[in-house]
């Protein structure tokens, strides 16, 4: 009897242990998503230095990768953790989490962090954005966007990019060549804040309620990326 009570109270400390490990990375995954949503935010306070509204009004999807870290030594790497969202027809899907990984090489010393914005432009793009993983510039074409209330941009991007890609460094936005990066999905982060495995496109497609700590960053996305009159 007594090595049963021995036997069940490790388990009720390892399962309380578990318990803990998962509350902390959701907690921190909710700092990811309000991350997110500021970042969606500061771009959009300046809308003349900001995401075009036919770029707002035209996106399928949306993914924000805060504090995106380009550290150098030598050989370059890049890496950064953030959150998508989809447009469906019942208003912006529940998200997921993605990484956004790449590399230079080159004779390079110094770091800086800046956060990133991609936008799928096009159905083309969303269903990239369904896959496991894709190269941008290889399996996914991809343009620097163009900033600015009026901006008027070439008509490459649309007619062939099915992602615009922006970044944010210290205060100034603009748009961003990520040739080369690869955006993957985050299937741990993504089973920690659903509770279980649902698969990328279930969510993407609004076919997944949206968790209580996901709700004001697709809020803050639905907001901005908004069809207005004069584009519909």
């Amino acid at each position: 009897m007594k090595r049963i009570t021995v036997i069940a109270c490790g388990l009720a400390m390892v399962a309380s242990s578990v318990s803990a490990f998962a509350a902390s990375d959701k907690a921190k995954l909710a700092e990811r998503l309000t991350d997110a949503q500021n970042v969606v935010r500061q771009i959009m306070a300046t809308p003349d230095k900001g995401i075009p509204q036919s770029i707002l009004a035209g996106a399928s999807c949306v993914v924000v990768v805060p504090s995106y870290k380009k550290a150098a030594f030598v050989v370059g790497g890049q890496y950064g953790q953030g959150v998508a969202t989809c447009r469906t027809p019942r208003g912006w899907s529940a998200p997921v989490f993605v990484q956004l990984a790449g590399g230079s090489f080159g004779f390079q010393i110094g770091g800086q962090s800046t956060d990133l914005v991609l936008v799928a432009m096009n159905q083309q793009g969303l269903q990239d954005m369904l896959k496991n993983k894709f190269k941008i510039g290889g399996d996914a074409a991809a343009s620097a966007g163009p900033v600015g209330r009026n901006a008027q941009a070439g008509t490459d991007w649309k007619l062939n990019a099915e992602f615009l890609t922006y970044s944010r460094s210290k205060g100034l936005f603009a748009g961003i060549n990520l040739d080369g990066t690869v955006l993957s999905q985050n299937q741990d982060d993504t089973r920690t804040i659903y509770g279980t495995d649902i698969p990328f496109q279930t969510i993407l497609k609004g076919n997944q309620a949206t968790p209580p700590e996901a709700r004001p960053f697709v809020r803050t996305v639905a907001h901005y990326f908004v069809v207005s009159k004069s584009n519909q």
